[in-house]
């Protein structure tokens, strides 16, 4: 029990950190701070490996570019996480898009065509 709260704890610290990265720390351009946020962090039970999911608006094309440079800025992230977190051994992080939001938005969007359509079917009938 204890260890998953640990667990928790240092995702949580880690998630903190890394936003702070991504908005005065990394330097590629391909990275824009405003685009990008970060998600969810999942950190393994042995704190070697960290998933963050990332979740970056704009077009297809501006995903892949931000994607690439935050794949490019990994050894610089796992190395300020070192200095930032005090951890016996930094976990290997790798990056991952995120798409959850952009799918319940269209999914919110299907649900309320759906309830005009339905209402306006019930307008029509009853006239």
């Amino acid at each position: 029990m204890a260890t998953s709260r640990r667990v928790a704890r240092v995702a949580s610290l880690i998630q903190q950190e890394v936003s702070q990265m991504l908005i005065n720390g990394i330097k590629d351009d391909r990275v824009g701070a405003g685009m990008v946020s970060i998600t969810d962090v999942d950190v393994s039970n042995d704190l070697q490996h960290a998933k963050i999911f990332v979740s970056i608006y704009g077009t297809e094309e501006a995903k892949a570019e931000t994607m690439a440079g935050l794949k490019s800025s990994t050894a610089f992230v796992r190395r300020e996480l070192g200095q930032r977190i005090r951890l016996r051994r930094t976990p290997e992080v790798v990056f991952y898009q995120d798409d959850s939001l952009e799918r319940g938005d269209r999914t919110l969007a299907l649900i309320n065509q759906l309830s005009a359509q339905r209402q306006q079917k019930g307008e029509a009938e009853e006239t």
